[in-house]
């Protein structure tokens, strides 16, 4: 039977294999659909996102299957505009 100290490795490991996985394929294709502004983005740009993308890799596959766009921003100062 495996410790906590190696099953919590372990796990962290996994979730990590998952997350490069999922990082080659959103960064090449999935980064454009979730963030118009992405599409401009030089591959120095996708390189720098990928420790972000293994990181957060739920949340962003997420939001690639929905299709979802960037959050809009929130401000005091937009809300009373919009009113």
């Amino acid at each position: 039977m495996k410790t906590l100290p190696e099953l919590l490795v372990l796990v962290v490991g996994i979730y990590s294999a998952l997350g490069l996985l999922f990082a080659v394929p959103f960064v090449a294709r999935g980064v454009k659909r979730i963030d118009p502004s992405a599409v401009e983005g030089t591959w120095g740009f996708r390189l720098l996102i990928v420790p972000g993308v293994v990181a957060l890799w739920p949340l962003m596959l997420a939001r690639w299957i929905r299709r979802q766009g960037p959050p809009a921003e929130w401000t005091p100062h937009r809300g009373r505009v919009r009113r």
